[in-house]
């Protein structure tokens, strides 16, 4: 929202606030930006998503939130990173699209669980301990 050449920013300033021009706004989202309230501490997993060609969340900030948080955190995890080659804001296009990312974020933040096909189509998740 301080990048004033993007085509999507200075419409958002009346709802927001302009941070270029007025410090109390600058304030205000700082204040709720994850990317400037990282504390080194401990973190849960996290599966961070993003999309090549998203014009509202460009593919380097959830990169670089990533990265900071890596760098910053004393424990938990794992920050994982997904940035689909083949989305934009709303994600990709195809029918069936969203429940393969759905079924990749169960597959990537809880390895340990394998999904077990019952009798009549519906699923469930069984430990492999």
């Amino acid at each position: 929202i301080l990048d004033d050449t993007l085509p999507l920013t200075p419409p958002e300033w009346p709802e927001w606030g302009d941070p270029i021009r007025d410090i109390a706004a600058f304030q205000t989202i700082r204040s709720y930006s994850p990317y400037d309230n990282i504390k080194a501490q401990a973190y849960p997993p996290i599966l961070a998503m993003g999309g090549l060609t998203d014009p509202r969340v460009t593919y380097w900030e959830p990169a670089k939130w990533v990265a900071r948080l890596r760098a910053t955190m004393t424990g938990g995890g794992p920050v994982l990173l997904h940035t689909n080659m083949d989305a934009g804001h709303g994600g990709s296009a195809g029918r069936f699209d969203s429940r393969r990312l759905a079924a990749g974020r169960c597959r990537r933040l809880r390895p340990e669980a394998v999904a077990v096909r019952r009798r009549g189509g519906s699923s469930r998740w069984r430990d492999r301990s």
